[in-house]
């Protein structure tokens, strides 16, 4: 049972001003100070950093690419040995809790979290890109097309799901059931106790909040470049910096929204609706696009998955040149262990009362079962344009990778309806996105408080939108883009951490459950 006594504790760096803020001081100021530090270095040298961060990225490319991919697929068996193990019955949080939230707004919020903007950023553009160069078919066959999708299924499948389950799992067990705080630093409690108050664990949530802040505004970049290209295309409105400004403000602001009505109110039902409309679009292009093949594509492209995912997983292409590899596979991984923390402790925050297994089971299987379902249906109707229709449209993503979505659409039926409409779904998830992340920086900056006060997540979201704003407005996304990358270096050494940490909190429960079943037999 959960530890209550625990969840009063307070840290020694804890401050209070007033009833309405509450921060851990070191990692608040910190934080704060390393946003204006980071955004400062890409404003004055915007070539100098661009430069430096993607040096980093080669180097950790060239160097630590094999430790990312080991780590990513003994992540992803790790999860799935949990899943099958004497461990799966284990509930997050008392042993007679509920689930906090209803199983479909459960998942709509951790799917909308945990995708989101890259969905409907990529799924056009990446099967087409892996079409026109592939690692190992001829380009433009047909035998690179049924590599595309699955190197597109390989990217954003189990692997990426695994790296947020080994995370949220970690902190939602012993938050909800140790009663410790909601935040990297409580992975530490099996290796040196009560010292996860002291300053490791301040260093552990810095890391978390750097990880969150700067590549949410890597995304809030992304979202707005996607959402001008759309507006572009129905209102006729320019490609300019001075409009995706204006699209960052009314998102941050529409966030803020969001995240000052709360959890229940805002955050799930601002994702639900984005699941609905992103539902809707999914079934219009399904209907309106090639049906049948569609549906013989997504069988065959799970099969494929199925029977290629093992060995792709541990493939490091050491025999030969690794420019692919670290362009694609080694930067993904970067991406999802350097976005795990905000997934993780966000999934960790709407999971009290799941069990183990049920846990592992819903993140692992439903958001890549649903994306998979996705990007067929995207991937696949862009594929079959392409090949069988003679509609150039590698060229268009090859000019511009945010209309992808948009240049597809249009040569669909009702493309004045579909193509504001998901200019709208692309603004809901960014906003989504863009909501839950304040929440996450929030709580982590106030000492894993999972309800930190509403004036503080007014800050986080306006900083991020503000850091999205100016990095845009002075060029200095791809040097943002690169940090984030190399965040997950350390983040590497966290989830080792982390997963050794719940194995072992896991089997002191178990042997204590069996040291009190025999007690009570005798």
């Amino acid at each position: 049972m959960a530890d209550s006594s625990r969840a009063e504790q307070g840290h020694r760096d804890d401050v209070r001003l007033g009833p309405r803020f509450h921060a851990n001081r070191f990692v608040f100021v910190s934080s704060v100070l390393m946003v204006f530090g980071m955004v400062g270095l890409a404003a004055l040298q915007t070539q100098r950093a661009s430069a430096f961060f993607a040096e980093t990225v080669a180097a950790i490319s060239r160097y630590c690419g094999s430790l990312y991919v080991a780590t990513v697929g003994a992540l992803l068996f790790f999860c799935c040995w949990l899943a099958a193990s004497e461990h799966g019955s284990v509930r997050l949080g008392a042993d007679d809790d509920e689930p906090e939230f209803h199983t479909l707004s459960w998942l709509a919020m951790l799917f909308a979290a945990g995708m989101g903007i890259g969905l409907l950023f990529f799924s056009v553009a990446e099967p087409l890109l892996h079409y026109a160069s592939p690692p190992e078919a001829a380009p433009r066959s047909i035998r690179a097309a049924r590599e595309a999708m699955f190197l597109t299924f390989f990217h954003w499948g189990l692997h990426a799901w695994a790296v947020y389950v080994v995370v949220g799992l970690t902190l939602a067990y012993f938050h909800f059931r140790r009663g410790l705080p909601l935040s990297p630093r409580a992975c530490l409690q099996p290796f040196i106790g009560e010292r996860l108050y002291g300053r490791a664990g301040d260093i552990l949530d810095l890391l978390g909040v750097y990880a969150t802040l700067f590549g949410l505004a890597a995304s809030l970049g992304l979202g707005a470049l996607q959402v001008n290209a759309g507006l572009a295309r129905v209102f006729g409105t320019p490609v300019s910096k001075a409009v995706q400004l204006t699209i960052i403000v009314v998102i941050t602001l529409c966030a803020t929204a969001s995240v000052v009505s709360g959890l229940h109110a805002g955050v799930r039902r601002l994702s639900e609706l984005t699941m609905l409309l992103a539902a809707a679009l999914l079934l219009f292009v399904l209907t309106t696009g090639p049906t049948s093949f569609l549906c013989d594509a997504f069988v065959d492209n799970v099969g494929y998955y199925l029977a290629h995912v093992i060995p792709r997983t541990f493939l490091r292409d050491a025999y030969r040149e690794r420019d692919w590899l670290a362009s694609w596979t080694v930067f993904y991984w970067g991406w999802w262990l350097s976005w795990s923390p905000f997934v993780g402790t966000f999934i960790a925050r709407i999971s009290r009362g799941r069990t183990v297994r049920e846990f592992v089971l819903g993140v692992l299987l439903a958001p890549t079962l649903m994306t998979f379902l996705w990007m067929t249906v995207f991937g696949n109707t862009a594929l079959h344009m392409q090949i069988r229709q003679g509609v150039d449209l590698v060229s268009a993503v090859e000019q511009d990778t945010s209309s992808a979505l948009f240049v597809m659409l249009a040569q669909l039926p009702w493309a004045s309806i579909t193509t504001p409409l998901a200019v709208a779904l692309v603004a809901l998830f960014f906003v989504t996105s863009s909501d839950s992340g304040s929440l996450v920086v929030d709580m982590l900056t106030s000492g894993g408080d999972p309800d930190p006060p509403i004036w503080q997540r007014i800050f986080w979201a306006l900083l991020e939108g503000a850091i999205a704003a100016v990095l845009l407005l002075l060029g200095g996304l791809t040097a943002l883009q690169s940090a984030v990358i190399s965040a997950g270096l350390p983040l590497v050494l966290l989830l080792g951490v982390m997963g050794s940490s719940l194995l072992r909190a896991l089997s002191i429960e178990r042997a204590a459950r069996s040291t009190g079943a025999r007690r009570t037999r005798a």
